[in-house]
Protein backbone atom coordinates (compact mmCIF):
# COMPACT_ATOMS: atom_id res chain seq x y z
CA UNK A 1 0.00 0.00 0.00
CA UNK A 2 1.71 3.13 -1.01
CA UNK A 3 1.04 6.45 1.70
CA UNK A 4 0.48 9.54 0.79
CA UNK A 5 1.67 12.24 2.83
CA UNK A 6 -1.09 14.61 2.45
CA UNK A 7 -5.02 13.82 2.35
CA UNK A 8 -8.14 16.31 2.81
CA UNK A 9 -9.90 13.30 4.12
CA UNK A 10 -10.37 12.41 7.88
CA UNK A 11 -8.18 9.03 8.28
CA UNK A 12 -8.49 6.69 11.27
CA UNK A 13 -6.08 3.53 11.42
CA UNK A 14 -7.26 0.49 13.06
CA UNK A 15 -4.47 -1.66 14.81
CA UNK A 16 -6.22 -4.73 15.06
CA UNK A 17 -4.62 -6.42 17.94
CA UNK A 18 -4.18 -9.99 18.87
CA UNK A 19 -6.38 -11.81 16.78
CA UNK A 20 -6.85 -14.49 18.43
CA UNK A 21 -8.94 -12.75 20.93
CA UNK A 22 -12.20 -10.60 19.70
CA UNK A 23 -10.07 -7.66 18.26
CA UNK A 24 -11.41 -8.42 14.53
CA UNK A 25 -14.11 -9.10 14.90
CA UNK A 26 -14.90 -5.91 16.92
CA UNK A 27 -13.65 -4.24 14.29
CA UNK A 28 -15.60 -5.76 11.53
CA UNK A 29 -19.05 -5.32 13.61
CA UNK A 30 -17.86 -1.26 14.08
CA UNK A 31 -17.00 -0.93 10.52
CA UNK A 32 -20.46 -2.21 10.06
CA UNK A 33 -22.00 -0.09 12.14
CA UNK A 34 -24.38 3.24 10.93
CA UNK A 35 -22.90 4.93 14.02
CA UNK A 36 -19.15 4.88 12.90
CA UNK A 37 -18.53 8.80 11.38
CA UNK A 38 -18.98 9.44 7.55
CA UNK A 39 -16.47 11.42 5.43
CA UNK A 40 -13.73 8.87 6.94
CA UNK A 41 -10.97 6.89 5.80
CA UNK A 42 -10.48 3.39 7.38
CA UNK A 43 -7.32 2.12 7.31
CA UNK A 44 -7.07 -1.65 8.97
CA UNK A 45 -3.54 -3.08 10.09
CA UNK A 46 -3.28 -6.33 10.26
CA UNK A 47 -3.63 -9.42 8.54
CA UNK A 48 -6.01 -9.28 5.61
CA UNK A 49 -6.50 -13.80 5.53
CA UNK A 50 -7.59 -13.29 9.02
CA UNK A 51 -9.68 -10.60 8.21
CA UNK A 52 -11.36 -12.31 5.78
CA UNK A 53 -12.35 -15.43 7.74
CA UNK A 54 -13.06 -13.65 10.72
CA UNK A 55 -15.51 -11.67 8.27
CA UNK A 56 -16.51 -15.82 6.96
CA UNK A 57 -16.98 -16.63 10.21
CA UNK A 58 -19.06 -14.39 11.53
CA UNK A 59 -21.22 -14.66 8.29
CA UNK A 60 -21.66 -18.52 9.07
CA UNK A 61 -22.85 -17.64 12.45
CA UNK A 62 -25.64 -15.62 11.36
CA UNK A 63 -24.35 -12.41 11.39
CA UNK A 64 -25.18 -9.28 9.05
CA UNK A 65 -24.06 -6.04 10.22
CA UNK A 66 -20.43 -6.57 9.68
CA UNK A 67 -18.39 -4.81 7.43
CA UNK A 68 -16.65 -7.18 4.24
CA UNK A 69 -12.81 -7.00 4.52
CA UNK A 70 -12.75 -7.04 0.70
CA UNK A 71 -14.22 -3.16 0.81
CA UNK A 72 -11.84 -2.21 3.12
CA UNK A 73 -8.29 -0.56 2.98
CA UNK A 74 -6.20 -2.78 4.31
CA UNK A 75 -2.33 -2.37 5.07
CA UNK A 76 -1.51 -6.16 4.97
CA UNK A 77 0.81 -8.06 7.40
CA UNK A 78 1.09 -11.58 7.33
CA UNK A 79 3.51 -12.52 9.65
CA UNK A 80 2.84 -16.00 10.10
CA UNK A 81 1.22 -18.69 7.75
CA UNK A 82 0.79 -21.18 10.41
CA UNK A 83 -2.79 -22.65 11.67
CA UNK A 84 -0.92 -23.37 14.81
CA UNK A 85 -0.22 -20.00 16.63
CA UNK A 86 1.59 -19.85 19.94
CA UNK A 87 0.68 -17.18 22.26
CA UNK A 88 3.85 -15.44 21.43
CA UNK A 89 3.41 -15.42 17.83
CA UNK A 90 0.31 -13.59 18.36
CA UNK A 91 1.91 -11.19 20.72
CA UNK A 92 4.57 -10.52 18.01
CA UNK A 93 1.99 -10.20 15.63
CA UNK A 94 0.04 -7.83 17.52
CA UNK A 95 3.12 -5.75 18.66
CA UNK A 96 4.25 -5.48 15.41
CA UNK A 97 0.66 -4.16 13.91
CA UNK A 98 0.65 -1.16 16.61
CA UNK A 99 4.05 0.21 15.57
CA UNK A 100 3.50 -0.10 11.54
CA UNK A 101 0.15 1.59 12.81
CA UNK A 102 1.77 4.34 14.40
CA UNK A 103 4.49 4.86 11.42
CA UNK A 104 1.67 5.57 9.05
CA UNK A 105 -0.93 7.18 11.47
CA UNK A 106 2.39 10.04 11.56
CA UNK A 107 2.44 10.36 7.85
CA UNK A 108 -1.28 11.48 7.65
CA UNK A 109 -1.51 14.79 9.24
CA UNK A 110 -5.04 14.80 9.17
CA UNK A 111 -5.57 11.17 10.80
CA UNK A 112 -5.94 9.62 14.24
CA UNK A 113 -5.22 6.20 16.08
CA UNK A 114 -7.53 3.68 17.02
CA UNK A 115 -5.73 0.51 18.64
CA UNK A 116 -7.34 -3.24 19.15
CA UNK A 117 -7.22 -4.95 22.40
CA UNK A 118 -3.59 -6.69 22.97
CA UNK A 119 -2.59 -9.03 25.96
CA UNK A 120 0.84 -7.89 27.67
CA UNK A 121 1.26 -11.40 28.34
CA UNK A 122 1.98 -12.59 25.07
CA UNK A 123 3.89 -9.53 24.32
CA UNK A 124 5.90 -10.76 27.44
CA UNK A 125 6.46 -13.98 25.50
CA UNK A 126 7.12 -12.77 22.44
CA UNK A 127 10.12 -11.03 23.87
CA UNK A 128 8.49 -7.34 24.20
CA UNK A 129 8.87 -5.71 27.72
CA UNK A 130 6.38 -3.36 27.72
CA UNK A 131 3.68 -2.43 30.17
CA UNK A 132 0.51 -1.35 27.43
CA UNK A 133 0.27 -0.06 24.23
CA UNK A 134 0.19 3.61 25.74
CA UNK A 135 3.70 3.03 27.03
CA UNK A 136 4.91 1.71 23.47
CA UNK A 137 3.02 4.58 21.41
CA UNK A 138 4.31 7.55 24.12
CA UNK A 139 8.00 6.21 23.50
CA UNK A 140 7.53 6.36 19.25
CA UNK A 141 6.51 9.53 19.64
CA UNK A 142 9.39 10.66 22.21
CA UNK A 143 7.03 12.50 24.62
CA UNK A 144 7.09 12.07 28.64
CA UNK A 145 4.58 13.98 29.52
CA UNK A 146 1.77 11.61 28.29
CA UNK A 147 -1.44 10.56 29.94
CA UNK A 148 -3.63 7.42 29.84
CA UNK A 149 -7.42 8.90 29.99
CA UNK A 150 -10.58 7.37 29.88
CA UNK A 151 -13.65 9.47 28.78
CA UNK A 152 -17.15 8.33 27.45
CA UNK A 153 -19.89 10.35 26.15
CA UNK A 154 -23.35 9.38 27.64
CA UNK A 155 -25.98 8.70 25.22
CA UNK A 156 -28.33 10.10 27.61
CA UNK A 157 -27.00 13.30 28.95
CA UNK A 158 -24.37 14.05 25.86
CA UNK A 159 -22.27 14.42 28.97
CA UNK A 160 -18.69 13.92 28.47
CA UNK A 161 -17.26 11.41 31.84
CA UNK A 162 -13.47 12.22 31.30
CA UNK A 163 -11.13 10.10 34.52
CA UNK A 164 -7.21 10.67 34.41
CA UNK A 165 -4.84 7.89 36.12
CA UNK A 166 -1.99 9.69 37.50
CA UNK A 167 -0.27 6.10 37.61
CA UNK A 168 -1.14 3.65 34.87
CA UNK A 169 -0.17 -0.59 34.55
CA UNK A 170 2.02 -0.57 37.86
CA UNK A 171 2.09 -3.07 40.92
CA UNK A 172 -0.56 -1.46 43.74
CA UNK A 173 2.17 -1.62 46.22
CA UNK A 174 4.27 1.19 43.77
CA UNK A 175 1.52 3.39 43.39
CA UNK A 176 3.06 5.78 46.66
CA UNK A 177 6.61 5.57 45.59
CA UNK A 178 5.90 6.76 42.45
CA UNK A 179 3.50 9.54 43.53
CA UNK A 180 4.85 12.51 44.01
CA UNK A 181 4.40 16.25 43.47
CA UNK A 182 5.61 17.03 40.44
CA UNK A 183 3.65 13.78 38.95
CA UNK A 184 0.60 14.98 40.22
CA UNK A 185 1.54 19.31 38.70
CA UNK A 186 2.35 17.05 35.63
CA UNK A 187 -0.93 15.22 35.05
CA UNK A 188 -3.08 18.08 36.13
CA UNK A 189 -1.56 20.19 33.11
CA UNK A 190 -2.62 17.31 30.72
CA UNK A 191 -6.25 16.87 32.28
CA UNK A 192 -6.38 20.37 32.11
CA UNK A 193 -5.53 20.97 28.21
CA UNK A 194 -7.74 18.41 27.34
CA UNK A 195 -10.97 19.84 28.86
CA UNK A 196 -10.38 23.38 27.81
CA UNK A 197 -11.16 21.85 24.36
CA UNK A 198 -14.61 21.14 25.83
CA UNK A 199 -15.12 23.57 28.39
CA UNK A 200 -13.59 27.33 28.83
CA UNK A 201 -13.74 26.84 32.87
CA UNK A 202 -13.11 23.62 33.47
CA UNK A 203 -14.35 22.06 37.02
CA UNK A 204 -11.47 19.11 37.75
CA UNK A 205 -11.68 16.70 41.18
CA UNK A 206 -8.56 14.79 42.38
CA UNK A 207 -9.38 11.58 44.29
CA UNK A 208 -7.22 10.89 47.47
CA UNK A 209 -5.06 7.60 47.61
CA UNK A 210 -6.06 6.58 50.77
CA UNK A 211 -9.39 5.64 52.32
CA UNK A 212 -11.34 8.82 53.28
CA UNK A 213 -8.73 10.83 51.48
CA UNK A 214 -5.97 9.76 54.90
CA UNK A 215 -8.61 11.12 57.27
CA UNK A 216 -6.13 13.73 58.50
CA UNK A 217 -3.25 11.30 58.92
CA UNK A 218 -5.18 8.00 60.51
CA UNK A 219 -5.60 6.20 57.41
CA UNK A 220 -2.42 7.37 55.80
CA UNK A 221 -0.23 10.30 55.58
CA UNK A 222 0.54 11.12 51.51
CA UNK A 223 -2.51 13.54 52.01
CA UNK A 224 -1.76 15.30 54.79
CA UNK A 225 2.00 15.17 54.02
CA UNK A 226 2.39 16.60 50.10
CA UNK A 227 -1.12 16.08 48.36
CA UNK A 228 -2.78 19.00 49.60
CA UNK A 229 0.09 21.20 49.35
CA UNK A 230 0.46 19.97 46.07
CA UNK A 231 -3.06 20.39 44.99
CA UNK A 232 -2.90 24.26 46.43
CA UNK A 233 0.29 25.23 44.90
CA UNK A 234 -1.08 24.07 41.03
CA UNK A 235 -3.63 26.26 41.35
CA UNK A 236 -2.54 28.87 42.56
CA UNK A 237 -0.88 28.90 38.94
CA UNK A 238 -4.08 27.49 37.56
CA UNK A 239 -6.78 29.77 39.09
CA UNK A 240 -9.34 29.83 36.10
CA UNK A 241 -9.36 26.21 37.02
CA UNK A 242 -11.83 25.43 40.20
CA UNK A 243 -10.29 22.44 41.47
CA UNK A 244 -11.21 20.25 44.34
CA UNK A 245 -9.26 17.69 46.22
CA UNK A 246 -8.08 15.39 47.57
CA UNK A 247 -11.60 13.72 48.17
CA UNK A 248 -12.24 10.22 49.25
CA UNK A 249 -11.96 7.86 47.03
CA UNK A 250 -15.32 6.01 47.73
CA UNK A 251 -17.66 9.05 46.55
CA UNK A 252 -14.97 10.79 44.75
CA UNK A 253 -17.56 9.23 41.50
CA UNK A 254 -20.64 9.83 43.08
CA UNK A 255 -21.60 13.04 41.13
CA UNK A 256 -20.38 10.90 37.88
CA UNK A 257 -22.93 8.43 38.49
CA UNK A 258 -25.50 11.19 38.52
CA UNK A 259 -23.99 13.33 35.41
CA UNK A 260 -24.40 10.01 33.56
CA UNK A 261 -28.43 9.49 34.26
CA UNK A 262 -29.63 13.14 35.15
CA UNK A 263 -29.01 16.50 32.79
CA UNK A 264 -30.11 18.58 35.56
CA UNK A 265 -27.07 17.42 37.70
CA UNK A 266 -23.89 19.27 38.80
CA UNK A 267 -21.84 18.76 36.02
CA UNK A 268 -17.61 18.31 36.62
CA UNK A 269 -15.27 18.13 33.49
CA UNK A 270 -12.65 15.57 34.77
CA UNK A 271 -11.19 13.56 37.88
CA UNK A 272 -7.71 12.63 38.63
CA UNK A 273 -7.31 9.16 39.99
CA UNK A 274 -4.10 7.65 41.92
CA UNK A 275 -3.78 4.21 40.60
CA UNK A 276 -5.79 2.17 37.34
CA UNK A 277 -8.00 0.78 39.35
CA UNK A 278 -9.12 3.40 41.43
CA UNK A 279 -10.43 5.04 37.96
CA UNK A 280 -11.22 2.15 35.83
CA UNK A 281 -13.90 0.72 38.34
CA UNK A 282 -16.06 3.78 38.40
CA UNK A 283 -15.27 4.37 34.97
CA UNK A 284 -16.78 0.79 33.64
CA UNK A 285 -19.59 0.29 36.56
CA UNK A 286 -21.03 4.06 35.48
CA UNK A 287 -20.27 4.17 31.63
CA UNK A 288 -20.47 0.71 30.87
CA UNK A 289 -19.86 -0.59 27.36
CA UNK A 290 -19.23 3.45 26.16
CA UNK A 291 -15.80 3.65 27.25
CA UNK A 292 -12.77 4.73 25.48
CA UNK A 293 -9.58 4.99 26.57
CA UNK A 294 -7.24 7.82 25.15
CA UNK A 295 -3.72 8.76 26.04
CA UNK A 296 -3.27 12.55 26.03
CA UNK A 297 0.08 14.15 25.37
CA UNK A 298 0.59 12.93 21.88
CA UNK A 299 0.96 14.87 18.66
CA UNK A 300 -2.27 12.29 17.64
CA UNK A 301 -4.89 11.17 19.03
CA UNK A 302 -5.03 7.61 20.02
CA UNK A 303 -8.34 5.96 21.13
CA UNK A 304 -8.76 2.21 22.16
CA UNK A 305 -11.71 0.07 23.63
CA UNK A 306 -12.18 -0.37 27.07
CA UNK A 307 -11.62 -3.96 27.34
CA UNK A 308 -9.43 -6.54 26.71
CA UNK A 309 -8.90 -9.39 24.19
CA UNK A 310 -11.72 -11.33 25.49
CA UNK A 311 -10.04 -14.88 24.71
CA UNK A 312 -12.89 -16.82 26.14
CA UNK A 313 -15.77 -15.46 23.51
CA UNK A 314 -13.42 -15.11 20.75
CA UNK A 315 -14.86 -16.54 17.54
CA UNK A 316 -18.45 -17.04 18.91
CA UNK A 317 -19.65 -13.89 17.25
CA UNK A 318 -20.65 -12.11 20.83
CA UNK A 319 -18.58 -10.09 21.08
CA UNK A 320 -19.97 -6.02 22.08
CA UNK A 321 -18.49 -3.25 19.47
CA UNK A 322 -19.93 -0.26 21.03
CA UNK A 323 -16.81 0.68 23.29
CA UNK A 324 -14.77 -0.03 19.34
CA UNK A 325 -17.83 2.28 17.92
CA UNK A 326 -17.21 4.58 21.07
CA UNK A 327 -13.45 4.87 20.45
CA UNK A 328 -13.89 5.80 16.60
CA UNK A 329 -16.44 8.14 17.39
CA UNK A 330 -14.37 10.26 20.24
CA UNK A 331 -11.06 9.85 17.91
CA UNK A 332 -13.13 12.11 15.18
CA UNK A 333 -14.77 13.94 17.65
CA UNK A 334 -11.52 14.79 19.98
CA UNK A 335 -9.47 16.02 16.79
CA UNK A 336 -12.13 18.13 15.40
CA UNK A 337 -12.19 20.07 18.99
CA UNK A 338 -8.58 19.80 19.66
CA UNK A 339 -6.19 20.29 16.90
CA UNK A 340 -3.54 21.76 19.08
CA UNK A 341 -3.59 17.96 20.08
CA UNK A 342 -3.14 16.24 16.66
CA UNK A 343 -0.10 18.27 15.11
CA UNK A 344 1.96 15.61 13.45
Amino acid sequence: MNIKNTSEKFKIVLSVGDESGIGPEIILKALGSREIPENTDYILVGSKNNLENTYTQLKNLGLKKIANPKNLQIHNIEISSSKNESQSSYGHSSFYYLTKAIEIVKQYPNSALVTGPICKKSWALAGHNFSGQTEVIAKSCRVKNFGMLFTAKSPITGWRFNTLLATTHIALCEVPKRLNTNLIHAKLDLLKEFCLSYEKKPTLRVAGLNPHAGEEGILGNEEKDWLSNSLIAWNAKNKDIELLGPLSPDSCWNSSAKAWRQKDAEKHDGILAMYHDQGLIPMKVIALNYSVNTTIGLPFIRTSPDHGTGFDIAGKGIAQSQSMVEAIKAAVEMTKNSRLLNTH
